[in-house]
């Protein structure tokens, strides 16, 4: 079915077009509450600080922003443009998933300091977790951008697809899982699992689709 931004924009249409976010908060949500409830069991209350570091605005930012670019080229049937798109998108995801992984990395103490150093037990926790989470900022920003492209594609189910097992099936996974074989480092190194396993997951998705939506 060709889209194109002109055609009359029906509930259904625009639930096949919200509902994938609504499920990613959504999932997002519940995978907050079960990490909060595994951090709580290892160490009490102090490390939810710690996991409140997130730098995916970005990623969540740039997807939002470029989803009706790929609308508009998607539905005027302008392939090439939607090449260059996604091209183009792809090298700015890898420029700054590396740029914010260095980063967080260089100014993950300074930022401990900032938020906790009235706590040397929060700050020294604070400390070696942004130093491990940092690593998932190398692979989160690919499934989140390929989850709005899929979405801006009118390829709903997809994009939920990559968001339910993105946020609750190997997060999840990760989070039960990995605590028990690492300890409290299993819960950050749970989303650096989790973030990996979505991007090997999602570039699959992007070379199957490639012939069917032409990018």
């Amino acid at each position: 079915m060709k889209i194109r931004l002109s055609d009359h924009f029906t509930v259904k249409r625009l639930l096949r077009f919200t509902l994938p976010s609504i499920v990613m908060m959504i999932f997002t949500s519940i995978y907050g509450v079960v990490d909060g409830i595994f951090v709580s069991n290892f160490v009490g209350k102090t490390p939810f600080a710690a996991v409140n570091f997130i730098f995916l605005a970005v990623f969540f930012g740039y997807s939002q922003g470029m989803a009706p670019v790929v609308s508009y080229h998607f539905g005027a049937e302008n392939t090439g443009e939607l090449k260059s798109l996604l091209k183009k998108s792809l090298v700015l995801i890898a420029i700054a998933s590396v740029s914010m992984f260095l980063l967080a990395e260089a100014l993950g103490p300074a930022f401990s300091s900032v938020f906790v150093g009235y706590d040397l037990e929060l700050f020294s926790l604070t400390k070696r977790a942004f130093a491990i989470y940092s690593i998932s900022f190398l692979f989160s920003g690919l499934a989140i951008f390929v989850s709005g492209f899929f979405t801006a594609l009118n390829d709903g189910v997809t994009s939920a697809i990559v968001s339910f097992l993105r946020t609750l099936v190997f997060q999840i996974g990760a989070v039960l899982l990995l605590p028990l074989i690492f300890g409290l480092d299993g819960i950050w190194l749970s989303i650096v699992a989790a973030e990996l396993i979505a991007a090997v997951i999602v570039s699959i998705f992007l070379i199957v689709k490639r012939k069917k939506f032409r990018y």
